[in-house]
């Protein structure tokens, strides 16, 4: 998968991406899947992820954008200004 940001903006810096990658490796056990392999740049994330075939791949999505945008506005307050 890659989740790119809104109209490709330059966002992330280091400390963004190593949180984010924390953020979803959390997330992804709750739909019993396993992040494989995270890598970014500032303006998008590369995830390779291990889902059951029985799991939508919208809900996986749908969750692991939601709540990493949503964990990440609350930590870096910065980041709202894009």
């Amino acid at each position: 998968m890659v989740f790119v940001t809104k109209f490709r903006h330059k966002v992330f810096a280091d400390r963004h991406l190593t949180r984010m990658e924390q953020v979803m490796r959390d997330v992804c056990p709750h739909f019993k899947a396993e992040l494989v392999e995270f890598n970014g740049a500032n303006n998008h994330v590369h995830l390779l992820v291990n889902y059951p075939p029985k799991m939508a791949v919208a809900r996986l999505v749908n969750s692991l954008k939601g709540v990493s945008s949503r964990r990440l506005r609350q930590e870096f307050p910065d980041l709202m200004r894009h």
